[in-house]
This record gives C-alpha cells, sequence and structure tokens, in this order.
C-alpha cells in the first residue's frame, strides 16, 4: 500500500494538469511548473553556484565535504518543453547531498522554440565541458527524469557511437524510451497515472521531433543498439503509462549485455522522487539512487 502522503500527492499533481490537455501552452504550462515546484525545497546542506558549462546555462549544488573531483551530470524533465534547474533544485540537492557527491544541472534548449536535437547536443557539450575541466569519465554518473531520463540514455548511445569516453554510470527515473508510443502501459495504466495520461493527446512529441523518425535512436533509445553501454539503474511507478518504456529498454539492455537494473515502485506515479522531503517512499529511492552513485564511483576511486 502507498502511504498517505502518496495517495494525497497523487490527488494534488492530477490536479496541476502540468502537461495540459488538447492543445498546450509552452509559456503557461511552464509558468505552471516553476510554481508547483515550490514544494521541493532545497536541501540545507546543499550551496547552489550558478555556472555556465561551456555555453549551457548551469548550476553546480555542491554538499559539504563533497569530492572536487567527482560529478552527478543532471538533465531535467519536463517533456523537452517545459522544467530548469529551478524546477529540480529540491531533488538534485538531496541527490547531491545523500550521495556525496557535487551535481550540475543544466537548462538545456527547451522545443517548440529549440526541438531535437538541440536539447541533446546541450546535454553532449556540458558532459564534454566536465571531461575538460578535469573530470575523468569514470568520475561521473549521470542522471534524469522523464524527458530528462530519455536525454540521459540517449547521451549514452550518442557517446558511444562518437567513440567518445563513457561515464560511469548512468540513473534515469521514469524515463521516455519510445517516442513511437507503442507500450501497452500508455492504455492499461492511463486510468491510474495522474500525470501523463494525456499527453498523446496534444503535439508535445511532434514539436519536439519535428520532421524526424520516432525511432530514431537518439529520440527513443529503445530502438537503439544498446550495446557497450555503462552501468544503468532504472525507476518506475507502477502507475504511470510510461511504465513499459522503462520495462522494455530495461529488458534490451540486459539482452544486450548491459549491466542494467529496473525498479517498480508500487502504486508510485510519474517522477516521485521529487518529492523527497514529503514522500516516505521518495526518500526510499533517493537512498537507493544515492547508493548506485556511491558504489560506481567508489569502485573507479579504487582502482
Amino acid at each position: 500500500m502507498p502511504s498517505i502522503q502518496a495517495s494525497a500527492l497523487k490527488f494534488w499533481v492530477k490536479r496541476q494538469h502540468l502537461f495540459g490537455s488538447g492543445e498546450y501552452d509552452p509559456q503557461v504550462q511552464r509558468i505552471r511548473m516553476e510554481k508547483a515546484s515550490s514544494l521541493m525545497i532545497l536541501h540545507r546542506n546543499v550551496q547552489v553556484v550558478p555556472v555556465h558549462a561551456d555555453s549551457v546555462p548551469a548550476e553546480w549544488l555542491i554538499p559539504k565535504d563533497s569530492l572536487a573531483d567527482c560529478a552527478l551530470l543532471y538533465f531535467h524533465g519536463g517533456a523537452w518543453f517545459m522544467g530548469s534547474t529551478a524546477t529540480h533544485r529540491g531533488l538534485v540537492s538531496y541527490l547531491a547531498y545523500e550521495s556525496g557527491v557535487r551535481a550540475l544541472s543544466i537548462n538545456y534548449r527547451l522545443a517548440p522554440e529549440n526541438p531535437f536535437p538541440a536539447g541533446l547536443e546541450d546535454c553532449i557539450a556540458s558532459y564534454e565541458w566536465l571531461l575538460e575541466s578535469g573530470i575523468s569519465p569514470q568520475k561521473i554518473v549521470v542522471a534524469g527524469d522523464s524527458a530528462g531520463g530519455n536525454l540521459t540514455l540517449a547521451l549514452l548511445v550518442a557517446l558511444r557511437d562518437a567513440d567518445k569516453p563513457l561515464p560511469a554510470g548512468a540513473v534515469a527515473l521514469s524515463p521516455v524510451t519510445d517516442l513511437a508510443l507503442t507500450g501497452e502501459s500508455l492504455i492499461t495504466r492511463a486510468h491510474l497515472d495522474p500525470i501523463l495520461s494525456n499527453i498523446g493527446s496534444n503535439s508535445i512529441i511532434p514539436d519536439y521531433i519535428t520532421a524526424y523518425d520516432p525511432h530514431h535512436p537518439y529520440i527513443s533509445p529503445l530502438y537503439a543498439d544498446l550495446r557497450g553501454l555503462p552501468p544503468i539503474l532504472i525507476h518506475v511507478g507502477d502507475h504511470e503509462t510510461l511504465l513499459d518504456d522503462a520495462l522494455r529498454f530495461g529488458e534490451c539492455a540486459r539482452a544486450a549485455g548491459v549491466d542494467v537494473q529496473t525498479v517498480v515502485w508500487p502504486e508510485m506515479f510519474h517522477v516521485f522522487q521529487i518529492f523527497v522531503p514529503l514522500l516516505p517512499e521518495a526518500r526510499q529511492a533517493i537512498a537507493q539512487i544515492a547508493t548506485f552513485i556511491r558504489s560506481h564511483l567508489e569502485t573507479n576511486l579504487s582502482l
């Protein structure tokens, strides 16, 4: 059974209509998401330092006594058209604190003004900026939620394809992996999902991919060659339409020889981890993610 807090939050997030209904207005939805994020407070023991990662606006979230030569690179969610470092500052600050690793959270360019591949290019640029600043790829973990989880997985594939050094690991929270929208859970979980049940009814995806094929591996990592990718931790809620996106990607990655763990959280909703100050299930998830981050960075630190 979910906690009382989880049940209450499901009701609240459903009323936010974060992804609109029918035709969406990016400016209105962005403002609504920024206001809703006021519940996600910054961890009190984490410092925020604005920075530019190459040409990409970003911020460091730095826990006290964190290692300077390690980094968590974070890509926020928001269906590629909304969200920011501000909306996800609370979540990323808790990830940074619990893992003991400073986090670089970026503001990649958003659709529809900047459709694919602009956002992915910014993610690649920020990763390369970390390398150029002297951080070893084996001391970097990349993470993201929803659309940011999509960008996280697409980044791994793009780096591998370009024969560039890969990070030590990756974390994808409720990732979108199939923009062709073939997952059965889009239908079977629609009545349970308080956030994404109507996302397929508007032009969000066409505005992001424009004339590109939705099966493009950097758009839908489910269809990519996944061989050679680093260890991946995937979290997904049982009550979200993207359940099959996560499960099928995990299965394909495992078949390709990737060290992947897919964790399904019973009766949880899309990116519930963002409510870490309020939700016991979110705190458990953050602790698990932090263990994954530390374990892969510590393995490389001991080499």
